[in-house]
């Protein structure tokens, strides 16, 4: 594998900072290196937020995501900001249930209303981040199903552990119906 740039991007409160921690997590766990990085406004919640993780087979001496080969987009101002300039082949993943205008991109576009399968199918639309962390990995096949799952498993809340293993599956099926890898 090469080195691969991720941007998770959304609002604060939608858990992408967990998001980006846990894919770093789970690159670690499958004997890749793996660097992670966020920010976000100064609103604890409906403020910007983006998480980057970068994950190589070799040292990673640029820690910085400079030209992501996956974006994911989680609210309208995440798509209006991060998906200018996406380079041809990038794989741009849209939550169609809260983007409902995505810019015209050079990358393969995935839509998944994931926001409404966490909703509708798990009853908590807080675990959308998770239901897309599914998603990507089976998109991408960077990081394994086992892998992505124990990652979850360890850093989320306590007492969440199987809701959070159902997003988890929820999101590898969505992926995979899309032509993912898992």
């Amino acid at each position: 594998m090469e080195r691969q740039e991720f941007r998770l991007g959304g609002t604060g409160g939608q858990g992408l900072i967990l998001a980006g921690v846990i894919l770093a997590e789970a690159a670690i766990a499958q004997g890749l290196n793996a660097v992670q990085t966020q920010s976000y406004g100064p609103e604890a919640r409906g403020g910007a937020s983006k998480a980057e993780v970068i994950i190589a087979d070799t040292e990673i001496d640029y820690p910085k995501v400079t030209d992501p080969d996956v974006i994911l987009v989680m609210s309208q101002e995440a798509a209006n900001r991060y998906l200018k300039g996406v380079k041809a082949g990038a794989l741009v993943i849209v939550d169609s249930s809260l983007v409902k205008q995505v810019p015209p991109v050079a990358g393969r576009v995935v839509l998944l209303e994931l926001t409404r399968l966490a909703r509708e199918g798990l009853g908590r639309e807080v675990v959308a981040n998770i239901v897309a962390l599914g998603a990507l990995a089976a998109l991408t096949g960077t990081v394994s199903a086992d892998r992505l799952l124990e990652a979850t498993l360890a850093l989320v809340p306590k007492g969440t552990e199987e809701l959070n293993r159902r997003a988890v599956h929820v999101g590898l099926q969505a992926g995979s119906r899309e032509g993912g890898r898992v």
